[in-house]
């Protein structure tokens, strides 16, 4: 059988070479992906913040007797938490300041790993997730991704 150069098939990674050239020239799916990262955490941390001014005197009296914040009164450590979990939200929700907001919730969650509740599998989702946010950015459905365009 004579096969000559035109019926030939390109090797596997010359085709997958290719595939995952056009992938990468579609930033739209990136930023997709960002912004389902970004509107999961901004809800995951916003009712949690919205949970902890419901009742405050019960807030007070988890970060008291069970979450052992170090080095903060657990007053204070209440006051920041629930500050950060109604505010970074909003960041991340319009892609400002994302990795400040990702870098923000990451902090707490490693707070969380180490101080609070060791071991939890969720808490490892979330550091990757505020993760991906911090190394990349929003992407194109951000403010950060607008400005950086227009740069």
């Amino acid at each position: 059988m004579n096969t000559t150069a035109a019926t030939r098939l390109p090797p596997p990674a010359t085709i997958y070479g290719r595939f995952e050239a056009r992938l990468l020239a579609m930033g739209w799916l990136k930023g997709l992906s960002l912004l389902a990262i970004r509107l999961w955490l901004a809800q995951f941390f916003f009712f949690s913040g919205l949970t902890k001014i419901k009742s405050w005197t019960t807030t007070i009296a988890l970060f008291t007797a069970e979450y052992h914040v170090p080095v903060l009164p657990p007053e204070v450590a209440a006051l920041m938490s629930a500050t950060a979990e109604l505010s970074l939200p909003i960041l991340l929700v319009l892609g400002l300041f994302s990795r400040f907001a990702a870098l923000g919730f990451f902090a707490m969650t490693l707070v969380i790993e180490l101080f609070v509740y060791p071991g939890t599998t969720e808490n490892y989702y979330i550091m990757l997730l505020t993760g991906a946010i911090i190394t990349n950015g929003s992407g194109m459905f951000g403010v950060d991704g607008w400005l950086a365009r227009r740069a």
